[in-house]
């Protein structure tokens, strides 16, 4: 696939539509987990324009910082903590309308005001957060759940093939 992505005028549906065949194109025949993280966080990123982007990998009782797009970001996140340790716990995608007004919330970046957070799931077990942050307010709603977890379905259709 070219290295620039196609871009669409419309709604959040259609453009995570244009979205997900350009990605699974991206993925196709790199077996390479870090390589294929970074190139999902990017497209999300370069479609969308989000504040940041990027994932969490399950390492023993935490969360650790992988591939992403956007300002440095925290490094460690146990899973009590944040909104990424919350949906690790609660094994479910979580949109949170205004990240102030969700308790516990980990402030990596100031500038961060509404954010979704989608698990990913391999044999049964969450092993990675998709961690996307908005500079607007109620930035995020089902349109956005629905197409970041069919994109997150890609990881976990080939999850078992990466290294």
């Amino acid at each position: 696939m070219a290295e620039d992505l196609i871009k669409i005028n419309g709604t959040r549906a259609d453009q995570y539509a244009n979205l997900y065949p350009q990605v699974k194109s991206l993925l196709d025949g790199e077996l390479d987990t870090y390589a294929n993280l970074a190139n999902i966080a990017a497209a999300i990123h370069d479609i969308f324009g989000f504040f940041w982007v990027g994932f969490y990998l399950v390492k023993g009782d935490e969360l650790v910082l992988g591939p992403f797009q956007g300002p440095v970001a925290c490094t460690r996140i146990p899973f009590h903590k944040g909104v990424c340790g919350y949906t690790y716990r609660v094994g479910k995608t979580v949109i949170v309308p205004n990240v102030d007004e969700f308790p516990g919330h980990i402030a990596c970046a100031s500038a961060s005001k509404s954010e979704i957070v989608v698990p990913v799931y391999f044999e049964n077990k969450v092993i990675l957060v998709l961690d996307v942050d908005s500079d607007c307010l109620n930035d995020f709603n089902a349109e956005d759940q629905i197409g970041l977890e069919k994109i997150m379905g890609l990881i976990e259709e080939n999850w078992g093939n990466w290294n």
